[in-house]
């Protein structure tokens, strides 16, 4: 019993590093998503229409942003390791790589989404009962997705400085850069959407050129704040004196980047295809899950931060060699993670009939999204286990692993299972959505044997701090 209690209950000292690590985390995107629910509070009280072709694009633009992180995730496992060996030059190669590799994903998002955007969005308007709705969802989400293309570039290069500054323990830059986001992005909403102070209401092009605007203020706050003192930031220090990375380095992080960027490029399309087979229960379906997921959002916060946090503290302890601690803080975290989600989640269960109240739509929509929020409270400790299982597996390195654990039971359990519940059987929205989501007990069985087994323990970086340089 002391082994398994000190296994499950760290000390005062884990705590007040995880609360360093994880609290500005936590404020940021929960600003973030704050923001992100007022904006949609806002387009919805546009009308239905708008707010469900906004929630359609911001769907095919989920994928994007998942495959940045993707792509940056196998470079952050060993700037979190270099940075624990203290390793700056290290870590600059790795800043590098990830750069080099956003760019390359922004050039192939934007060529998919100028020929193929608006066959994208139509793949969600099933639903023929109402066509001219279908037209006006349609339009507004071209609308908005045409605008949110010019964004992609300045969202790409925070997101590689911003996982930098974490890996090294400079969390709370990030978090004024986005809190300084979310603010322009709520004024330029307020002011752009309804047409105040003098400009024209523009309606969802109006939210849509606010989340640009704000993706460039962002971007700006992180790079005058970085480059401008060296001394707080010194692994940025010339990190722009050459793009080159050493080719060792290079190729052993495009090989744990590679099975990442796949991972999460193929689980937001098992995301979006998820949303896809919902919709075709109906308008209200779509409008329905926007209203939840934006509100879930909101609460995920918590299990989603401590994911990071697993991923920084356990990475630092294993590029310092300390694999027992590792093993010790991974479940610390673990435990963290559980005891959090159970009381988001009853917290998420006492919001879910209130906040879709505010939204301008119809009954029908609102009693939905308050279902699927409830729904979704009921397994939160899952997602927060399971969400933290696999970022200690891939602090170690353990990339294909994670793929077979993610993105395979996304499309070997999750999409079959939500696939043969639509088609082949009269259950109602809310049934499916539950039973697709009690799944993720069997992922939660996978990730503590994986786990518990120590098969992420590992030093990555130890043979290549030598050619870091």
């Amino acid at each position: 019993m002391p082994s398994i209690r000190r296994f499950l209950i760290g000390e005062r000292t884990f705590y007040r590093e995880v609360i360093g690590v994880v609290a500005p985390i936590i404020v940021q995107t929960a600003i973030t998503n704050f923001v992100s629910l007022l904006d949609n509070l806002m387009v919805g009280q546009v009308g239905t229409q708008e707010m469900s072709g906004v929630a359609i694009a911001n769907t095919l633009m989920f994928v994007f942003y998942l495959c940045i992180f993707g792509a940056i995730s196998g470079a952050s496992i060993f700037g979190a390791q270099f940075a624990g060996a203290g390793d700056h030059d290290g870590v600059r190669s790795t800043f590098r790589y990830k750069i080099i590799i956003c760019v390359i994903l922004v050039a192939v998002g934007l060529s998919v989404f100028i020929f193929f955007g608006r066959d994208l969005i139509r793949m969600y308007l099933t639903d023929t009962s109402d066509p001219v709705a279908a037209a006006e969802t349609l339009r507004y989400g071209s609308q908005y997705l045409t605008i949110m293309l010019v964004g992609m570039l300045p969202f790409a290069i925070t997101s590689s400085y911003a996982g930098t500054l974490r890996e090294t323990g400079q969390t709370r830059l990030p978090m004024m850069a986005s809190i300084m986001a979310v603010v322009v992005n709520l004024a330029g909403n307020y002011i752009l959407i309804f047409g105040h102070f003098g400009s024209p209401a523009l309606g969802v092009r109006g939210a849509a050129i606010a989340t640009v605007f704000s993706r460039f203020v962002e971007l700006a706050v992180i790079l005058v704040s970085v480059h401008k003192s060296s001394t707080r930031f010194p692994v940025f220090r010339h990190a722009w004196g050459t793009l080159t990375v050493p080719k060792a380095l290079a190729k052993a992080i495009t090989s744990k980047s590679m099975p990442l960027l796949l991972n999460e490029c193929l689980w937001s399309l098992g995301m979006a295809k998820l949303a896809q087979l919902y919709s075709l229960r109906g308008l209200s379906v779509v409008a329905g899950f926007n209203i939840s997921d934006t509100v879930v959002n909101l609460f995920n916060v918590v299990y989603m931060s401590m994911g990071n946090a697993a991923a920084i503290i356990v990475g630092q302890q294993l590029g310092a060699n300390d694999h027992e601690e590792a093993r010790r803080r991974a479940w610390h975290i673990i435990s963290l993670a559980l005891a959090l989600c159970l009381v988001t989640g009853l917290v998420t269960m006492i919001a879910a009939p209130l906040i879709p109240r505010i939204y301008n739509t119809n009954e029908t929509v609102r009693s939905l999204a308050s279902s699927f929020i409830r729904i979704y409270a009921c397994f939160m400790p899952l997602f927060g286990f399971s969400h933290c299982a696999y970022f200690i597996l891939r602090s170690g390195g353990k990339t294909l692993t994670t793929f077979l654990f993610d993105c395979g039971y996304t499309w070997g359990i999750m999409v079959p299972m939500a696939a043969m519940l639509i088609y082949l059987t009269n259950l109602k929205i809310c049934q499916v959505y539950s039973l697709v989501l009690a799944g993720n007990f069997i992922k939660c069985v996978l990730g503590f044997i994986l786990v518990k087994k120590g098969i992420w323990i590992q030093n990555i970086v130890r043979d290549k701090q030598g050619s870091s340089t």
